[in-house]
């Protein structure tokens, strides 16, 4: 039975390209033109660029239809009765029409939305599965908020915080929902479909860098908690998110950074293609980053990182929409690590001093990613994607100094090379059944990974081996086929159930032992969601799902396949509730299971299993429009995660967040003053499994003004606004310093910048 897996799963892997291209063609072939279908397309007035996510509905909301890639909204269901509709979308100037008042050629009408600065007053509360209130980012919200790299954007997800602990090249550390999450073992990230986390990765499972994303191209961020969700697989446990790059340049830009620490940094972005016309089909643009700082550390950081990426997106025919991609980005630097209490509290080094000054890396990933979207005649969506990556990481870390070589060093390199290809397929189709309305989505994902010479070897001084522990080679595959179905049993209650399975493939060819070892293993993960919408006012929803984390290949082929995929079981009781005309209010009580909590220790090469795990929580968020043009917000969370079997005293989860909280206050217009004003705290915290050692809170300040015209921005972003000395990273470790005779545990910590002032100038052209 396991050779017939195996063989079905490499089957499908090796024919993904002919899958898609048997399936667009015979797509193509098989559907009429789309010219008997009446709808209207939703563009931005001032740039015609197709709008996404637009609202339209008919007065008794017996219509409501979402525009979708395109901007296109399908006319053939709105009954023959609604003679006015309403349009509404975050960002733009709501607006009623009448379809009379509408030109329409060959079927299709253009609509125009003015852009505008949202006012909560507009906001009603949708029931769906598919969208909410706090997951879709703007981009004016990003580009008002201290922002270094893509990788901060993550704050932006309500809850989830972020820590760098060695030098900015390196993936950040992240927590959320009572997690830390290391560098990404339970959320799946992913950008424009292409999967950012990199499983079996040499410093960590999940490890997910995002410094190949330009901030300035990021359109939306969509996010949400938990394993609620069919369509994302692996380490989505405390959930996801999802970054989407803009389909179409609104302008070109040239914009420059300049900022203490000698941090420096330009970006330019050029549509390749004239806009034309009152819809724009098409657009193929090429934007460029290169960035430096030597960083606030006593050694300097020299940090260097350069970026570029290239997108086309346009309509083939009317039936066929394709975007294709090319990404380059690359990065070094030097990293001054961790360092510990006694160090500081001595006078050895500096709270921003160094143990090592050789620490430090350099990476670099190159993608391709190309995607066919299909409109049928009956209406449905055809999906068909492919991609590739081209990725390389070389990481000297040095944690317990003088701890395990007392001569020449604890020092680590941990090094990979790898190729990822993978595929992703979707079919989306609204239909009814009866008198109830129905939405189906089905979909098969593959993803392989050949990583070669995966290493852990220690040096010293970056250049001389002194012990060979890890090298080989791997293969990896997870194949995933889902179903979900929704069904709208009224204009107030929706549910949607859902199962989706994962075949993994696991080898590992060891080239200081010669075995080669390889296993196999499958799970499956039912959903079943339901949303219940009150008014236009309340809705209130309960999420359950079952989800799951992978294994490192090389700890996975050891355990014959026991306990390689440890599901999570989640469940979210909330609601969203819009309070007056300028107030809403998110709120939910949630629980989380795990068969099996992962302590992955990528500094030792080791995955050691923590066992059974449960964590529950509350979280909270609030958006009020103060005053017109000025908006608050307030994201809290509590968690108490605690693992299970074990005496209680022991059974604190080290670094797990138990309490944070990020808010503040953004000024927000088209043109003139734009500006905000933030704060993030995160409380104590165990850092080990008594709590008899505590990693220290921290409340921070950020700050940001920016002055808009038509044609130029200039703007001022400051961190850590207050000048205060915090730990951004914490660890209780053991290690030996060169003087010590014996090792010593405590807190290792990596310090938090300080006041960081940069000014930027943005021309639009």
């Amino acid at each position: 039975m396991n050779q017939i897996a195996d063989y079905l799963a490499v089957y499908l892997y090796k024919n993904a390209l002919i899958l898609t291209i048997f399936f667009t063609t015979v797509v193509s072939h098989s559907i009429k033109a789309q010219n008997n279908i009446k709808g209207v397309y939703i563009v931005n007035a001032n740039s015609k660029v197709p709008l996404q996510d637009v609202s339209i509905q008919s007065i008794d909301v017996n219509f409501n239809v979402i525009s979708d890639y395109n901007g296109f909204i399908d006319l053939k269901n709105l009954p023959s009765t609604a003679y006015k509709v309403f349009i509404s979308c975050i960002g733009y100037k709501s607006d009623t029409i009448e379809i009379s008042t509408l030109t329409f050629i060959n079927n299709t009408a253009i609509i125009n939305l003015i852009p505008k600065v949202s006012s909560l007053q507009e906001i009603t509360v949708i029931a769906s599965t598919n969208r909410g209130i706090f997951k879709t980012i703007s981009d004016l919200d990003i580009h008002l908020r201290p922002i270094n790299n893509s990788q901060e954007v993550l704050r932006m997800v309500p809850g989830l915080f972020i820590g760098q602990h060695a030098g900015g090249g390196k993936a950040e550390q992240i927590f959320l929902r009572g997690f830390d999450l290391d560098h990404g073992t339970d959320i799946n990230i992913s950008v424009d479909g292409l999967p950012v986390n990199m499983v079996s990765h040499a410093h960590g499972q999940g490890y997910a860098d995002l410094h190949f994303v330009i901030p300035e191209l990021i359109d939306k961020v969509n996010f949400n908690k938990g394993p609620y969700y069919v369509d994302k697989g692996n380490l989505t446990t405390a959930g996801f998110v999802e970054f989407k790059t803009k389909d179409y340049l609104e302008n070109n830009f040239t914009k420059l950074e300049g900022g203490q620490f000698s941090t420096f940094r330009g970006i330019t972005g050029i549509n390749l293609l004239k806009p034309r016309g009152d819809k724009r089909n098409q657009s193929l643009y090429f934007a460029g980053e290169g960035s430096f700082t030597k960083g606030y550390f006593e050694s300097p950081q020299n940090f260097s990182r350069f970026n570029g990426m290239l997108k086309y997106h346009g309509s083939l025919n009317s039936n066929n929409t394709l975007t294709a991609m090319l990404t380059g980005f690359t990065s070094k630097w030097n990293a001054s690590g961790q360092i510990p209490d006694r160090a500081v509290e001595s006078g050895l080094v500096g709270f921003y001093g160094a143990i090592d000054n050789t620490e430090g890396g350099k990476t670099s990933r190159h993608n391709a990613n190309i995607e066919i979207q299909t409109k049928l005649n009956n209406g449905g969506i055809l999906r068909n994607q492919l991609y590739y990556s081209r990725y390389k990481f070389e990481l000297y870390s040095n944690f317990t100094f003088y701890k395990e070589d007392p001569v020449n060093g604890d020092q680590i390199r941990q090094k990979e090379s790898r190729n990822i290809v993978g595929y992703n397929g979707s079919y989306l189709k609204e239909f009814y059944i009866g008198k109830i309305k129905t939405e189906a989505k089905t979909g098969i994902q593959l993803r392989y990974d050949e990583i070669d010479n995966i290493e852990l070897t220690r040096t010293k001084d970056r250049t001389i081996n002194t012990a060979a522990i890890m090298l080989g080679n791997i293969n990896e595959m997870n194949a995933g086929l889902y179903y979900s179905q929704r069904f709208s049993l009224s204009k107030k209650i929706d549910i949607t159930g859902a199962l989706r399975v994962d075949y993994f493939t696991n080898q590992y060819d060891d080239k200081l032992t010669s075995q080669t070892l390889s296993t196999n293993s499958i799970i499956l993960s039912p959903k079943i969601n339901l949303n219940y919408r009150l008014n236009d006012k309340i809705q209130l929803y309960l999420y359950n799902g079952r989800g799951f984390h992978s294994n490192d290949t090389r700890v996975a082929v050891q355990q014959n396949g026991k306990k390689v995929l440890p599901p999570a079981y989640g469940t979210d009781l909330g609601g969203v509730f819009k309070v007056g005309k300028k107030l809403v209010l998110q709120s939910t009580l949630w629980y989380l299971w795990l068969d099996q909590e992962f302590v992955y220790v990528g500094d030792e090469g080791v995955v050691e299993a923590g066992g059974q795990t449960r964590r529950i929580g509350f979280d909270f968020s609030a958006r009020y429009e103060v005053a017109k043009n000025l908006f608050s917000d307030l994201d809290i969370s509590f968690a108490n995660p605690r693992a299970l079997r074990v005496a209680k005293e022991n059974s604190y989860l080290p670094l797990a967040p138990q309490f944070t909280s990020v808010g503040g206050l953004t000024y927000r217009k088209e043109h003139g003053w734009n500006g905000s004003l933030r704060y993030r705290f995160m409380d104590n915290r165990p850092a080990n499994e008594d709590n008899s050692v505590v990693a220290k809170g921290y409340f921070v300040v950020d700050a940001a003004i920016n002055y808009t015209k038509k044609n130029w921005e200039s703007g001022l972003s400051i961190q850590n606004l207050l000048n205060t000395k915090w730990k951004e990273t914490q660890f209780d470790t053991e290690s030996q310093l060169q003087t010590e005779t014996a090792p010593v545990s405590e807190i290792h910590f990596t310090p938090g910048t300080p006041f960081f002032a940069r000014l930027s100038f943005t021309m639009f052209f």
